[in-house]
């Protein structure tokens, strides 16, 4: 299978837009999060992608079609991974660990992946990945402020 990164452009929004909610569905087994009035879980910080240069938008294609997303802040010195998102049919591709690692290759430099305490899969998925792309060059730790392991490495 062919996986690729594309930086989302303003144009394609709205298929970001979609993907984000079945992305916090997924993700509201390991919170309290309700959808809105509008049946939908919205995410606050979206446009940001577009007008903060320190904000970085990409899909995860498979094929050439839709597989995920992934939203890179660049806070201070370092890379930290905001929202990871693969559609669970594209999973068995390791289609997240290819796409994990085209990111970091595009933004090199020093790199934090938090991951929330109540979710396993995500902590597994996030500690093998660092694990393989650093050849075990990573640090596993906690964050003030932070309920969850942390991952720190270089790209």
């Amino acid at each position: 299978m062919d996986i690729t990164i594309e930086r989302i452009t303003y144009e394609k929004k709205a298929a970001l837009r979609q993907l984000m909610e079945l992305y916090q569905y997924d993700f509201s087994e390991f919170t309290d999060e309700d959808v809105n009035e509008f049946g939908e879980y919205g995410y606050k910080y979206i446009d940001h992608y577009w007008t903060d240069e320190t904000r970085f938008p990409y899909f995860i294609m498979v094929g050439g079609k839709y597989a995920g997303f992934a939203l890179i802040r660049k806070i201070e010195e370092y890379y930290s991974m905001a929202e990871f998102f693969i559609l669970k049919k594209y999973r068995r591709y390791r289609a997240g660990r290819q796409a994990a690692f085209q990111l970091f290759d595009q933004h090199r430099g020093a790199w934090e992946v938090s991951v929330i305490e109540e979710n396993m899969p995500a902590e597994k998925f996030w500690r093998r990945t660092t694990s393989l792309y650093t050849g075990d060059h990573f640090k596993e730790g906690a964050k003030e402020g932070w309920n969850g392991p942390v991952f720190s490495f270089r790209s």
